[in-house]
């Protein structure tokens, strides 16, 4: 059995983490997306040919030629031209039926594992918000059409992004949408024309079209993680709730972990801060005194100084925020923070939403970051600086 995974967009959406490093490499708890999806295919395929373009170089170097008893295959594709155009690009190394998954989205084993039960089939969900996707239309358990992000959806049904499908599938020739593109959904639309296609309702999936959708994903995560039964702490730390952490990190004296949090490798925290629920920590963090973290995102070798507040948050790498560095998460007027994508203001539909800070970025002391405004990576704030706008 061979998988294809698309791993070749920009992720303009997903910026500015992405002007640093692919979406599919994002980590969570120390693991990016694209290590996941490839650990829930292990035991299921031989073969996963991986689509790649922006920044190959890092995933090549990180996935490298086999992962886990899979062997991995890389196509270049040269002009992105859509998912349609990517996958066509594979069309002589697949021998038969194939599995196909985005690169930039959680998927699970268990649902894997039931779509290969049906052939062909389509991954869908149920979802809140179903013009934000391609809305399936079903008839006794068969899919009839797909509507491209309509305005007004006629099913809460959504396309997941993974399907399991014949190679004659991409004989049919298609030609580019409005945007300029050729879509994959194209493929599916000509098929299922003369072809059943079964629609295999997923148990968990979580898309990352946005950073913050990430956050939509932690308190499944956290309940999927062990606790830490050993922990390097000093006296006076209190834990509440679940904790895991990584070799080498010291907890120290006044420190209150709320809880599920997780910690990576080398960290110190403390003395005297407060991390709240749903928290992740990277490796070789420190974390200083009177600190406050919640519902945030930390990544790998950062420092936050003393007597700053991190909300709903996502921090990029190798970045130093200074001592009072202040993030607000909340309008008082009660209404949902919007961010610019895109040259776009658009509305994250989330209450609480503080700021992304690229990778090798430092904030002055006293810095404080409006709601749903961005730092982009190498960027430096001066000594009491508002970021009310984001900072190209």
């Amino acid at each position: 059995m061979q998988a294809i995974i698309l791993a070749a967009g920009k992720g303009t959406r997903f910026e500015p983490l992405s002007l640093t490093k692919p979406k599919p490499l994002f980590s969570v708890f120390g693991e990016s997306i694209l290590e996941h999806n490839l650990k829930q295919l292990k035991g299921l395929v031989k073969e996963v040919i991986i689509i790649v373009n922006y920044k190959r170089e890092l995933i090549e170097k990180l996935i490298g030629k086999e992962f886990e008893g899979i062997k991995i295959t890389y196509i270049f594709q040269k002009d992105l031209d859509g998912t349609g155009g990517g996958i066509k690009l594979a069309e002589s190394l697949i021998k038969d039926k194939f599995l196909l998954l985005n690169g930039d989205d959680f998927y699970f084993k268990e649902d894997v594992e039931q779509a290969l039960k049906r052939f062909p089939c389509v991954l869908v969900e149920e979802n809140k918000n179903p013009s934000n996707f391609g809305v399936i239309i079903e008839e006794e358990g068969f899919v009839r059409s797909i509507i491209e992000k309509p305005e007004n959806p006629l099913s809460n049904l959504v396309n997941t992004g993974l399907y399991f499908l014949p190679k004659s599938i991409l004989n049919k020739e298609i030609q580019k949408s409005e945007r300029g593109e050729y879509e994959f959904t194209d493929f599916i639309k000509s098929f299922i024309k003369n072809n059943r296609l079964y629609s295999v309702k997923a148990k968990n999936w979580f898309p990352a079209s946005y950073p913050w959708d990430i956050f939509n994903a932690l308190d499944f995560f956290f309940s999927k993680k062990k606790k830490s039964l050993k922990i390097k702490k000093e006296k006076n730390v209190i834990i509440k709730d679940k904790l895991i952490v990584g070799q080498g990190t010291l907890i120290k004296s006044g420190a209150y972990i709320e809880g599920p949090a997780y910690i990576g490798n080398n960290c110190i925290i403390g003395p005297n801060c407060f991390i709240r629920a749903n928290t992740i920590i990277g490796n070789n963090c420190k974390i200083g005194q009177a600190v406050e973290i919640k519902n945030s995102i930390i990544g790998n070798n950062v420092n936050i100084n003393h007597l700053s507040y991190i909300g709903d948050s996502i921090i990029g790498d190798n970045c130093n925020l200074g001592a009072g560095t202040i993030i607000a998460n909340l309008k008082h007027n009660g209404e949902t923070i919007e961010t610019m994508v895109n040259e776009k203001m658009i509305d994250t539909k989330r209450n609480k939403f503080g700021t992304i800070v690229g990778d090798n970025s430092k904030t002055g002391i006293g810095t404080l970051i409006y709601p749903g405004r961005k730092i982009w990576p190498g960027k430096n704030t001066l000594p009491g600086e508002k970021i009310k706008e984001d900072l190209k």
